[in-house]
């Protein structure tokens, strides 16, 4: 009597709440294969979708990109030579590391919906990332390593080595480390020196990690951390002084001895002097002298 009415007021509730008892499942919701193998998307459903119910596949990158792999009883273009559907399950005969996201079965029937999220992981092992570490830094200054890897499926997790020592993400919690002024961040590949000590000097090199295969390394680079070189400006601001004061020397020098124009030069005078014509006559044109007046005495 107790077992019944336990399902009496079950159904009473999901009656009131407009909540229906059809399911969509899965064997496996989070499938894990090494790129180029097959791999299989497993979907059932409960029989309130009825006998001819329908069947769809579609494919979600979680990058908010959407596309159908399997609409109308048929695959999509990009699937057509590599997937095919056997019963309602959804089979690759190999895999990319482009497939890697979720994938929705959606089952529909009888005025009813259901889907079921299945999210598949192409496993692709990192390649030796691609680092960068600066090879000099000025104490008292921010230094910032980065590590990167673009092929590893799952994305790689990163872990950072100084003079061959593996460097804690959380060096506070260990005696060893408890000086130690950098931030490690294993999901990015950063490694940040907020202020470069010349402690900090050494070799360094990232590990990209997946479980796909071995961790990969780069190439260890020095990195060193040096006081700011004062000698160094000051005798280079004297210098440039002196380079001045000889210039300056020079110009005198020169100006002095002559070889320098003391003056910009100016436009050049006519050297025509204007002559007022005789009262008396005066040669015409060809040169013969005219009388120009004459007078009776």
């Amino acid at each position: 009597m107790l077992v019944s009415g336990l399902v009496s007021v079950s159904l009473f509730i999901l009656a009131a709440t407009g909540v229906s008892g059809f399911t969509v499942t899965t064997e496996n919701a989070d499938v894990r294969v090494k790129e180029n193998d097959g791999a299989d998307l497993t979907c059932s459903y409960s029989a309130d979708f009825g006998a001819d119910a329908r069947v769809e596949w579609k494919f979600d990158d979680l990058k908010g990109s959407q596309t159908y792999v399997f609409y109308d009883g048929k695959p999509t273009g990009p699937y057509e030579n590599r997937v095919k559907m056997y019963g309602k399950n959804l089979r690759f005969s190999g895999v990319t590391r482009k497939d890697n996201g979720a994938y929705d079965c959606e089952v529909s029937g009888n005025g009813k919906f259901g889907e079921k999220r299945i999210k598949l992981t192409v496993l692709v092992p990192p390649s030796p990332p691609v680092c960068r570490v600066p090879s000099s830094v000025t104490t008292g200054k921010a230094a910032f390593l980065s590590c990167h890897d673009n092929d590893g499926s799952p994305p790689p997790t990163y872990q950072w080595y100084k003079d061959g020592t593996l460097l804690p993400t959380e060096p506070h919690k260990i005696a060893a480390f408890k000086n130690a002024t950098y931030n490690l961040n294993s999901d990015s590949g950063n490694l940040v020196f907020p202020a470069a000590s010349k402690a900090d000097s050494g070799q360094y090199y990232c590990e990209a990690v997946n479980e796909a295969g071995p961790p990969q390394r780069c190439k260890a680079v020095t990195m060193e951390v040096r006081d700011l070189n004062t000698g160094g400006i000051v005798a280079a601001v004297i210098v440039v002084l002196l380079l001045l004061a000889l210039l300056g020397f020079g110009i005198w020098f020169a100006h002095k001895k002559g070889y320098l124009p003391s003056e910009f030069p100016t436009k050049p005078k006519s050297n025509v002097v204007y002559q007022p014509p005789s009262l008396y006559g005066g040669e015409d044109e060809d040169g013969d002298f005219k009388q120009k007046s004459s007078f009776v005495v």
